[in-house]
């Protein structure tokens, strides 16, 4: 007889793409885990942010004690618990994509710093020059604002961080050569005291507000911003191709069991070399299904499906099986693949009485309903098999060897023998091996067993079907 090829197939598709017209899913899907990456990141982000803003904030307010004179200094302090507050504000109204709250918020968070640097202290007792607001080297805090901004913001709106803020100084500029006056005396006195000396006095005269070194600070803030924006640009990107992988790895993983994602994700050509070790087959079949789905709508009898092979599926991923494909009401099941192990026979067996403890409450389930219990077969064997993957440019991993076969046949054998479950000789003694005695409870020894494709005859082990169980 010629060799079983069996090449993985997908399982079954989500409810989501069960509803998504055809081609509509790719994107959608695409979208949904793109979006959740980006959400992740800026709560993340903005968490972080916020945290970073608090601590640098408290160190500057503790800064500020020991350099700002008294009672000025409370004023700032003043400024910088509005700073805090409204970052946390922030991270409550920030979301992906564009917000006029957030964005509002972040106006405000500039505002605040500009007034805070430029605008007179209400409670200041020196009669400054409006010109010396700017002579304090404030202007260096405005860059804290837009790097705690890089963590948390796209980089449009870092960049409009930028922009705002060398606005708002150009404002605050042009008020403050419009409606503020010079302090007489005082120039004439710093002149006088510097004969000979006029770019020095152009530089230090308490009423010169050195508009050329002001547009210098707009014009290096934006470049700043725009680079850092540029970097938050790369970064988002990443994050976008680093969701578009993660995606495709949840796709690998619809069609293939984990272990096999697992290995395909970390090696370059997991599955290229030609492997030949001894592995378990298991397989599944609902008996009599062909006369079930003749007698009901084709949308019951896909929604019964569904439901036993979400069982099926999930006894097998827990005990470190490799759902190999689904054959319609059935399924076929490998463990050791693609690499073995030292429990797989015993993996195979408590696989098998998960299902069978599973099948027994579903089709309880399914009779407080009103419908009709499904009887379940299932056959498994231990022996040598080729692991590969076929094909030319679409690869499928494939299991080929007579133990597939036999393992077919066992679970055919279930019918004559009216058994649950039946396993060969060489099933039990991998399983007494390993150590697995008490996978074995309840397995009755049938031998000389003619089994179709096997030239000799072979002893099985069978679990015997309680009487009325199933269809």
């Amino acid at each position: 007889m010629a060799n079983h090829l069996t090449p993985s197939q997908p399982s079954r598709a989500s409810d989501l793409v069960a509803a998504l017209p055809a081609g509509a899913e790719g994107a959608v899907q695409e979208d949904a885990y793109t979006e959740a990456a980006l959400e992740f990141h800026k709560r993340q982000g903005l968490d972080l942010s916020v945290k970073v803003r608090w601590v640098a904030m408290s160190v500057i307010g503790v800064f500020l004690l020991f350099v700002a004179p008294w009672p000025e200094v409370f004023y700032y302090e003043f400024i910088l618990f509005l700073l805090c507050v409204n970052g946390w504000w922030i991270r409550r109204m920030g979301r992906v994509g564009r917000s006029r709250t957030e964005l509002f918020l972040i106006f405000v968070d500039l505002l605040l710093m500009v007034v805070g640097i430029i605008g007179p202290n209400p409670i200041g007792l020196d009669d400054w020059p409006q010109a010396m607001q700017y002579r304090f080297g404030n202007f260096n805090y405005m860059f804290l604002i837009l790097a705690v901004g890089t963590l948390a913001y796209s980089w449009r709106t870092v960049v409009a961080i930028g922009v705002w803020t060398a606005m708002m100084w150009a404002a605050a500029l042009g008020l403050s050569l419009r409606l503020t006056e010079p302090v007489p005396g005082m120039s004439e006195a710093v002149k006088a005291a510097l004969p000979g000396w006029p770019d020095l006095f152009r530089l230090i005269d308490p009423n010169e507000f050195n508009i050329q070194l002001r547009l210098q600070e707009m014009v290096v803030f934006v470049l700043v911003a725009v680079t850092l924006g540029l970097n938050a640009r790369r970064f988002n990107l990443l994050l976008r191709s680093n969701a578009a992988l993660e995606r495709e790895r949840t796709n690998l993983s619809r069609y293939f069991s984990p272990n096999v994602v697992e290995e395909l994700s970390q090696n370059d050509e997991p599955l290229k070399q030609i492997r030949n070790h001894d592995i378990a087959v298991l397989f599944v079949d609902i008996v009599g299904f062909t006369e079930f789905a003749a007698l009901r709508r084709p949308e019951e009898v896909i929604e019964t499906l569904r439901d036993f092979h979400g069982l099926m599926e999930q006894a097998v991923f827990a005990h470190e099986g490799t759902l190999d494909k689904y054959l319609g009401d059935g399924l076929m099941v490998t463990f050791g693949t693609p690499s073995p192990s030292d429990h797989d026979a015993q993996n195979a067996l408590r696989c098998v009485r998960q299902m069978m403890r599973d099948v027994d409450v579903w089709n309880d389930a399914r009779i407080a309903r009103g419908q009709p219990p499904l009887r379940v077969g299932f056959g498994a064997h231990y022996g040598p098999a080729v692991l590969a993957d076929i094909g030319a440019n679409r690869l499928e991993f494939a299991v080929v060897g007579n133990t597939v076969n036999v393992a077919s046949r066992l679970e055919s054998m279930t019918r004559g023998l009216n058994a649950r479950l039946v396993i060969s000789d060489a099933m039990r003694a991998e399983v007494l091996k390993e150590g697995g005695d008490a996978c074995l409870t309840g397995l009755q020894k049938f031998s000389d067993q003619d089994v179709r494709g096997v030239a000799e005859k072979l002893t099985v082990w069978a679990f015997a079907r309680p009487e009325n169980h199933g269809i």
